[in-house]
């Protein structure tokens, strides 16, 4: 299945083909048409009726609707070639989405505006390993107030949010199926708890989808199709395929840390032995160099390798050239199966990219001959926060297809 990004629910709505069902899907054209403008220009109702190619009445009256729900403001006049000026729109920049995080070693928020951007982002640094589920979506909801509180005294509201986890999910039920380096298993999540009141409620994604839609937004050489791969303590991957998300029938494609990259390897967190995740998640790796993971601060553990392997210390560069090996093992197991010929590398890939390229590259050119030119492997564009922009992207993006949901 191929989806273009996790929706979240509750859209209702009349039965397809009414005069209100059309009414929406305008709104929805409006909208988009407003938010499609250049940064920095505000268009007039006149212009955005020839943008969509609507009567200027129908226009003045869907802009009137999303006004009304604070999602465009007029600001100023908008000079447009002959004749008066015509007040200008934009997306209101006090409304906004709260992307959230909870990985195995730290939780984190951020505040997204429409357009976009980051207002505010918080990170804190906490062990959920084999955590129950509950202290852990309380000490998110206290980093949500949080953020929340900062982002009202900006005068910015916060609509709604969405939330990723490093584990397969079941959005429309808000439950992880199964998340192995947090140790939960069917767990059902009070999401309204996350942000009481906010109007779209949140919605659930897996960490790695989040982070490849929010790459898909941000990439630099504008590709439509790739493999993201992001490595934690665990490793996720997304596909994209034709700018959209590929997530399986299930929902669950793109588990690229449970391929099997040795056979007689170690035990892995989701019950299989010789996974990627057990030599090139971030725990594995720290092990194999020689560091004792700190579990009360991942930048620390992380720092300290960086700092071995600059040193060129034999123990952590031996390491981290086997995670390169078994990632190009991995990732050429993938071109076999799905025909994608970019990846793109984030989490701590990214940051090791200088000491794993080599041997990564070697077992692509040894395993998957030709499927991938060197230029075509990647780090990612959004760096550490792409979950959580990802996520808040994806209600964003739910959002301008259904404005009528807060106008309701």
């Amino acid at each position: 299945m191929v989806m273009p990004a996790p929706a979240v629910s509750g859209t209702g709505g009349a039965a397809p083909g009414t005069v209100g069902d059309v009414r929406r899907s305008n709104l929805a054209l409006v909208l988009g048409s407003i938010a499609e403008f250049p940064p920095g220009t505000c268009p007039s109702r006149a212009q955005v009726a020839a943008a969509t190619g609507l009567t200027k009445a129908s226009v003045s009256s869907l802009v009137l609707d999303l006004l009304d729900a604070g999602l465009i403001r007029e600001v100023g006049l908008n000079p447009q070639g002959r004749g008066r000026p015509g007040v200008g729109l934009e997306l209101n920049p006090s409304r906004a989405v709260m992307g959230m995080e909870i990985n195995v070693d730290y939780i984190s928020a951020a505040v997204v505006d429409l357009t976009g951007k980051v207002l505010i982002r918080e990170v804190k640094e906490r062990d959920n390993r084999n955590s129950a589920h509950a202290p852990v979506l309380a000490a998110l909801a206290a980093l949500a107030v949080r953020v929340r509180s900062s982002a009202g005294e900006r005068g910015v509201e916060v609509l709604g949010g969405g939330l990723a986890v490093p584990g397969l999910v079941d959005p429309a039920r808000a439950r992880v199926l199964t998340a192995p380096n947090l140790g939960w298993v069917d767990v059902d999540l009070d999401l309204d708890a996350l942000l009481p009141e906010a109007p779209l409620g949140v919605a659930l994604f897996n960490e790695a989808n989040a982070a490849a839609l929010a790459e898909l937004r941000d990439r630099p050489d504008g590709a439509s199709d790739f493999l993201f791969v992001s490595g934690e303590v665990g490793v996720g991957g997304g596909i994209v395929i034709g700018s959209e998300l590929f997530t399986g029938p299930e929902g669950h494609a793109g588990e690229v840390g449970h391929i099997v990259v040795d056979p007689d390897g170690g035990h892995c967190s989701c019950g299989g032995t010789g996974c990627l995740e057990t030599v090139a998640g971030q725990d594995a790796i720290f092990t194999a160099a020689g560091l004792v993971p700190d579990t009360g601060s991942r930048s620390a553990s992380m720092s300290a390798l960086l700092q071995a392997l600059k040193a060129a210390e034999p123990g952590p560069v031996t390491a981290v050239e086997r995670a390169g090996r078994s990632l190009g093992i991995a990732l050429a197991s993938a071109a076999r199966v799905v025909d994608i010929q970019s990846v793109v590398l984030g989490g701590h890939f990214a940051l090791l990219e200088p000491w794993l390229r080599a041997p990564l590259l070697e077992s692509l050119g040894k395993y998957a001959p030709g499927k991938y030119a060197p230029e075509q492997v990647t780090v990612s564009a959004v760096g550490e926060a792409g979950a959580l922009l990802g996520s808040a992207g994806s209600v964003i993006r739910s959002l301008m297809e259904a404005p009528h949901r807060l106008h309701a």
